[in-house]
């Protein structure tokens, strides 16, 4: 099987996430597509501001239709930095005989070489990554034995902190999330 892993705070969940996810899935014919929720992203250490239990319940209502997609909430149980190394060691265990591919943004090519163990993390998994608007990536990675992979799909120019700091403002989270998070987000109070 292709298994594809999506990993990021989703603080909160947003259309972005959700076509990128898709886009993944038709370009490379995956069979599943795990969406991995950070308990604390390691070069991102002030991303997350509500709850591991609000940013589950988000992602469950945004996707709960969709059978191709599932929520790992490996990192979340497991607390502390997540780091990518240990995430793809423990999905490795799990489907030892398949292909696995990280998808990333595009923004994250120039910082490979600073994720933990990522030689190692390189001989374990296959890399997709999208470009992100204003984020024009340079493939060209000096990583022994990086198997990168470009996906061309739609580029949405929406980021989480972007939505929290729009509810701060008093402004619509409407087209860019999906209506049960927004929904979610108002009925919680999330980032005012």
């Amino acid at each position: 099987m292709k298994i594809g892993f999506l990993g990021g705070s989703f603080d909160p969940v947003h259309f972005g996430h959700l076509i990128a996810a898709q886009d993944v899935l038709e370009q490379f014919h995956l069979d599943r597509l795990l969406l991995v929720p950070a308990a604390q992203a390691p070069l991102k250490p002030t991303d997350v501001q509500s709850s591991l239990e609000n940013r589950l319940t988000m992602l469950r209502s945004a996707t709960e239709w969709d059978h191709r997609l599932e929520i790992s909430d490996y990192e979340l149980r497991k607390g502390g930095v997540s780091y990518t190394i240990d995430s793809v060691r423990h999905f490795r265990a799990q489907f030892p005989q398949d292909q696995l591919y990280w998808i990333i943004g595009g923004d994250q090519l120039p910082l490979l070489h600073k994720w933990k163990d990522i030689e190692q993390l390189a001989r374990e998994i296959e890399f997709i990554f999208l470009e992100r608007p204003k984020h024009p990536s340079k493939p060209h990675v000096e990583i022994p034995g990086l198997r990168l992979h470009r996906c061309d799909g739609h580029l949405i120019e929406i980021s989480s902190s972007e939505l929290r700091a729009r509810v701060k403002r008093g402004l619509s989270l409407h087209y860019f999330c999906p209506q049960k998070v927004i929904a979610y987000i108002d009925a919680h109070r999330l980032y005012r």
